[in-house]
């Protein structure tokens, strides 16, 4: 356990102070906590940034990486319960699914040690309540999304408490709102589109101008790493689902045709279903669907699109059109939030309630006449009017 310790410490030195945001929403006074989120979208630092920065280090305190080679003679129970004897009482595991049998010794470690907090990470794939234990009781799960272009501003600027917006106030008020973020943000246009090209992952601060190769090897990750640990998926499998993801970018917004989709890579109906799921479930897509349509396990989805800009940018290069961003982006900051479906008519309906139009200067509403509870959001413009909402303050929903 010494070496988990050093180990600790040296990443808590070279630590980034930049925070996400769900580091001061989780109610971190639950027993079990769990963070799933993609890969790269700073999971790792959220654990590290809770011990540093809320907890006391006395090694009270321990982070272990279930990857670890302290792991192939060594099991997590025999791990709590030597951390319980020293005194520990915050066990913060990350990448819970590269650990066979996580769930059932996970609810051993839960019961056995009554006194003990723990916090966990797994990939998004994760179904965290389909494990063999059943956590559903125990575990209170929360999900972390990619950089918001909130947070994008304050890592760019050193903005430390740039406020958010419900997306109800957001709507009524947006154009008073557009005016109390001058302080923070002086020239949002340009921010906004380099956070379109570079902005959806951390891991940019490292350095920009490698970020696509990073992003490219994140892919590749997931896909060959993330979706053997997780569902078994053969390499030869993974082969055929990123030739989809690759489909699926060459004409994001895609509207797939399952029969032509399958014959063209190879593949079976059931099997193209099953990785449009997976990698939805992996925050490579968003599906969406019309709110009257039922959502089942084999019923395709009506629209399809790459889960976030950066992603049209490294997946999709010469697709990158300018009218697939905004859609992606406005998609990507509303999922996870609000319920998001296809319109009747306009874009996108928002909890059944509010529509949208998404467009650039020119874009009227034509398309949303008569509809009610309609807006239509631009690119390209700093403070709305009326109905017309400037698309880069619906990144400042979280």
């Amino acid at each position: 356990m010494d070496e988990l310790f050093s180990l600790q410490e040296q990443l808590l030195e070279t630590l980034s102070s930049k925070k996400r945001y769900l580091l001061n929403e989780i109610d971190w006074s639950n027993r079990l906590i769990g963070i799933k989120g993609a890969r790269g979208s700073g999971k790792t630092t959220l654990l590290l940034q809770y011990i540093k920065f809320k907890l006391p280090r006395e090694k009270e305190s321990l982070y272990a990486t279930l990857d670890d080679l302290y792991f192939l003679e060594n099991n997590l129970v025999s791990l709590a319960k030597e951390f319980v004897l020293r005194g520990g009482t915050n066990l913060l595991l990350d990448e819970v699914h590269k650990y066979p049998n996580w769930s059932r010794e996970l609810k051993l470690v839960y019961d056995q040690f009554p006194n003990l907090h723990i916090i966990f990470t797994s990939s998004s794939i994760l179904e965290i309540y389909k494990g063999e234990s059943d956590l559903s009781r125990r575990a209170v799960v929360y999900n972390l999304k990619e950089l918001s272009f909130r947070e994008f501003i304050q890592f760019e600027q050193n903005h430390d408490a740039i406020p958010k917006y419900e997306l109800l106030d957001l709507l009524k008020n947006h154009k008073q709102i557009a005016k109390d973020l001058k302080p923070y943000v002086q020239n949002p246009i340009k921010y906004f589109d380099a956070y379109l090209k570079y902005g959806a992952y951390p891991y940019y601060l490292e350095n920009k101008n490698s970020y696509a190769i990073k992003l490219n090897q994140t892919i590749n990750l997931i896909l060959e790493v993330d979706f053997n640990a997780v569902e078994n998926i053969t390499f030869e499998d993974s082969r055929k689902i990123k030739k989809l993801l690759v489909a699926i970018a060459q004409s994001a917004p895609f509207i797939p045709n399952v029969t032509k989709l399958s014959e063209r890579l190879g593949i079976s109906r059931v099997f193209l279903l099953n990785a449009i799921k997976l990698l939805n479930r992996a925050d490579l897509v968003m599906e969406l669907y019309k709110p009257t349509k039922g959502i089942g396990a084999f019923t395709k989805p009506q629209k399809l699109y790459l889960n976030n800009p950066n992603l049209v940018y490294a997946l999709g290069k010469q697709n990158a059109e300018i009218g697939t961003l905004r859609e992606t982006f406005f998609a990507n900051q509303m999922k996870h939030l609000y319920e998001i479906h296809l319109a009747e008519q306009g874009d996108f309906i928002v909890d059944r309630i509010y529509t949208f139009e998404i467009g650039g200067k020119g874009k009227s509403s034509k398309q949303i006449q008569g509809v009610e509870n309609s807006f239509v959001v631009r690119d390209d413009m700093e403070v709305g009017s009326l109905n017309v909402i400037p698309l880069y303050l619906f990144g400042f929903l979280y």
